[in-house]
Parts: C-alpha cells; structure tokens; sequence
C-alpha cells in the first residue's frame, strides 16, 4: 500500500524537481540587452510577445546537459530570424519581389550598398555593451533582469489599445476629416492612435478618395488658345534632399509661378510614382490598385488628348529597368512613341551599368521637334534619372556626388528656361519628382534605402510655370503649404487646358488656386504604408500593427 502511494505520487512530485535545471539564459543575455538598447533609441520595430517566447523556450528546464546545450544551438536561426523581424529591414516578401531588380545592379554599386549597412559607430557600442555585460555577470543576474523587461514591454503593449473607439464613420482620415470633393479640411477630431482607429482612418481616406476626380470640359471653346504641357518627372529629388546639399536656394527654384510646399508623391518606388501621376485626375489608390485598371477619365494624358492634345514620351534612359516603361504603358495608358535618343550624349553610367543620357541635348531636340511639328497642342510626360543613386560618371567606378549631379541639372533646366522664354512658345511646365533620395538615412532606414516612403522621402519640391504669357511673369513664386498631391496637378491643368490665361493681360493666381484638393500625406509601398494622423506619422509593415514613426 505505502509502495503503491509512493509510486502514483512520483510523476506530480517530480515537476518540483525540475527547478533544479533553471540554468539561465546565459549568452543570450546579450541578444536580448542589445536589442534593448537599439529599442531605447528608436531603431527596432519590437515584438515583445515573440522574443518572451524565445526566451520561454530558452529558459525551460531541462534535465539533461547536453540537450540544453543543443537547445541553445537550435534556437540561433530563430533568434537571428527574430533580430531581422525586429528591425526596420525590408522583409523576405519585398527583397524576393524586388529579386529581379538587383540581379541587375551593378558589381560596383552592390558592393557600396553593403558598405553603407556597416555602422562602425553602432559596432563600436555593441562591443563596449559587450564587455560591460562581462564584466557585470560577475556580479549581476541578467537573465532576472531581461525576464522583468520582457515581461513589463508585453503588459505595455497589450494595455496600449484598451482605450474607447470611434466607429468607422467618424473616424478621421488621416487625423483630419475631408468632404466628397475634397476641396479642405474641416475641423480635426482628435482620436486615441490605436490600431483600430489608425485603419478605420486608412480605409475611410481611400474610401473618399474613390469618389474624387477631375472634371475635364467635354471639349474645348471655340476660342481656346493652344499651348503645350510638359510634365518634368524627376527621379529621386525631396525637399530633404535640397536641403541636405544647400541646394534649395539654387535661381531655379525662383522661376517657377507657384511652388508646392507639401506635395506628398505617395510613394518611394519609380513605377508607382509614374503611374500616380498619370492617373492624377482620380484620387490617391491603394497600392495594389495601381496594378488593376482604372475609371477612363482617371488618366490625365488621356483626358488632354481627348481634348485635342498629341501625348508625348521622352526619358534620359531606356526604361526597361524594373519594367518602368512597360508600367507606363499597361497601367498609365501612356501609348506615345519614345522620342528618339539617336545621337544624344552619355552624361552618367546609371546603377545597372546603362547609360543615362545628357538632359540638356534632349530638352533642346524637344523643343526643336515641337517648333517643326504641325499639332498646336501637347503633353509630354518626361522622366529623368541623373539623381537616382548609384549613378556614376563613364570611366568611373565610385558613385558621381549627388550635389554635383544635382547642380547640374538644375543649370540644365535653368538654361532650358532661359530658351523657352526667348521662344516665346506657350508652354505650361510642370516639375514634380518622383520621390526623394533619402540622402540623410533616419532610424527606420539606412541612406538611399527607399524600401519604407518615409516623410522624407514623399514630400517633394513641385512647381509650375507658364511660359508665352501676355501677363509679365511673377517676380517671386506664390507657394501652395497645404497638403497635397496628384490631383491638384490635375485640377490646375484642367482650369487652364482652354489657354485664355496665356492672353490675358493679368493672371490672379490666388484664385487660380483657390479651393485646390487637399490631400493628405498618405504613402505606401507593397509593404508598408506611412499615415499622418493627428500632426504625428505613423507606420505600418506588412500588415501588422501601427508604430509611431521614429523621430
């Protein structure tokens, strides 16, 4: 009887006895204190729950040395695995997406991006945290101490969004609410920054952005004057980027009529970008929808040319990188012929080895072409790329400074300006980048990283001017500082596509501008999406949870 007890009680009594095996989490102290610290200063997108499991399966008792040991050794590609998921990093989805495209760079240029990922400064405190950590053990138990951390950061992170909600119809969009035709802002509604109120607010913005568009006039007057359109397409250029270089003071940026001071591009990839602007007459879409077909009057070059205007193609490259021009012509209905390249100069060598080709020489063949030609009306889509990183100089094997590439295309098109008001050709003029360069990197992304459409990044220098005009032109450009984006382009073309503005003796450009469509700063990419909401930006990757974009 006693034997019998004894026996039946051994497998309950002998839990207790595995506390004789908390061994501790050793090594992977330092793991854990590293990404502490990297959290504290803003550049880990942490998952608390998924490291507290780690350490989990790392601190469970286990009898035998040896398979504690080898529990150890397993767990190091889920632990590396979890540092990349914990990080800022493009996820595996995006860099098998863009596989493609870097199959294509250059030797050269792969070899600086790997060199721009080493952060001498952060190795330097990872081995200072390293020998502290040494030399502290002696003393201190770590694995107590990284137990209570992980333990208080999960309480934080699930107590977060215990917090009362709008319903979906009266959440803001993006922290601001905006009528149907989008025209300003009302008064904003300030909300808690939960997960749940941050997608209502995204979905209500696309929700109201698909009820926006231009209205184009059926025809034009019998009166109308002709003139051309030229939509200047520049590859990564922001507002951060002319200030990084001192370049924002450059006499170009004084010629235009009217500047936009926040234009958000939407995005931070080149084929996005060039199908945004194409199908600027509808609101901002989703990413995805970029890639779906859209309502016939959202395509701005389709709508001019139904109003009589020839639609032109003219690029510094041959577009075949990334299948850019091929997105131009399936998703942007772009279907102009390339104007010929035949004889134009090689200025830089672009990051996938081809030639980027002198922009001086093909602004002046396009207005050569354009005085020969026997159509009065036109809108060209031009695209250049000598800023976009990585390009270099022929014969050179380090990249061309981007001030200098900067400088001079900016000359270039000062000069261009230069010739088109001894013209005298009507012409309306359109500079909008595609997205910026990221010159200065933040703690989401390393310089010249675009993989996140960081704030940075989206918003760009915009600015339009009329050459032709009976009026003198403005002796200082008139800035727009509300939030905008393609659709105001489109609005602005559609107010002046008659051309009675280029013979009027006095242009009110204040009230051209009135009532312009607001946009607000919404950006995404296949993977992440950076929202304003509330005066704060807020990012989200691959469909997880909101964080508060690190300053």
């Amino acid at each position: 009887m006693s034997k019998h007890m004894n026996s039946a009680a051994s497998p309950s009594s002998s839990l207790p006895l595995l506390g004789r095996y908390w061994r501790g989490l050793g090594g992977w102290n330092y793991y854990f204190l590293l990404k502490f610290g990297l959290l504290w200063n803003g550049y880990l997108n942490f998952h608390p729950l998924a490291n507290l499991v780690l350490v989990a399966f790392l601190l469970f008792p286990i009898p035998n040395v040896r398979l504690h040991r080898l529990r150890h050794w397993l767990a190091l590609p889920f632990g590396i695995g979890l540092f990349y998921h914990d990080t800022w990093l493009p996820g595996v989805g995006s860099l098998l997406s863009q596989g493609d495209q870097l199959a294509g760079f250059s030797a050269s240029y792969l070899l600086e991006l790997v060199q721009r990922f080493i952060n001498w400064q952060m190795l330097g405190a990872a081995f200072v945290l390293w020998v502290a950590y040494l030399f502290l053990a002696q003393w201190l138990r770590f694995t107590v101490l990284v137990v209570t951390a992980l333990g208080w950061l999960n309480i934080v992170d699930v107590a977060a969004p215990v917090v009362k909600l709008l319903p979906v119809e009266e959440t803001p969009v993006a922290g601001r609410q905006f009528d149907a035709t989008q025209t300003s802002p009302t008064r904003p509604v300030e909300v808690p920054a939960t997960n749940q109120n941050l997608n209502a607010a995204l979905e209500s913005f696309y929700r109201q952005e698909r009820q926006r568009q231009t209205g184009f006039p059926d025809s034009l007057p019998a009166d109308a004057v002709p003139f051309d359109v030229l939509v200047i397409n520049i590859c990564s250029l922001s507002w951060s980027d002319l200030e990084a270089t001192g370049l924002a003071s450059h006499p170009l940026w004084q010629r235009f009529d009217l500047r936009f001071q926040d234009f958000n591009s939407a995005t931070s990839y080149s084929g996005p970008a060039g199908i945004r602007l194409l199908r600027a007459s509808c609101g901002q879409s989703p990413q995805q929808a970029l890639y779906q077909p859209a309502d016939p009057r959202c395509y701005l070059f389709d709508n001019l040319a139904q109003l009589g205007f020839s639609t032109q193609l003219a690029m510094d490259h041959d577009g075949d990188f990334g299948g850019y021009l091929s997105d131009l012509r399936r998703h942007g209905q772009l279907q102009a012929p390339l104007m010929s390249q035949q004889g134009i100069a090689r200025a830089l060598v672009s990051f996938d080895g081809e030639p980027v080709l002198n922009d001086a020489q093909l602004f002046s063949r396009w207005l050569q072409q354009r005085q020969a030609a026997e159509e009065t009306r036109s809108a060209t889509f031009f695209n250049l790329i000598p800023l976009h990183d990585g390009n270099r100089l022929p014969g050179r094997n380090e990249t061309a400074s981007y001030r200098d590439r900067a400088q001079t295309l900016f000359d270039q098109l000062d000069a261009f300006f230069d010739t088109l008001e001894q013209s005298g050709r009507r012409l309306m003029v359109v500079v909008v980048p595609e997205h910026g360069a990221a010159l200065v990197g933040d703690k989401v992304q390393l310089s010249g990283l675009r993989d996140i459409p960081s704030p940075a990044m989206t918003r760009v220098p915009v600015g339009i001017r009329l050459f032709g005009t009976q009026a003198p032109a403005r002796s200082a450009a008139l800035d727009v500082d509300a939030p905008s984006s393609y659709l105001a382009i489109s609005e602005l073309i559609a107010r002046l596509v008659d051309g009675q503005v280029f013979e009027a003796n006095a242009i009110d450009w204040p009230s051209l501008i009135q009532g312009l469509p607001q946009t607000a700063a919404v950006s995404e990419n296949d993977n992440a999406v950076v929202m304003e909401f509330q005066g704060n930006s807020h990012i989200r990757l691959n469909g997880g949870d909101w964080v508060l974009y690190p300053r």
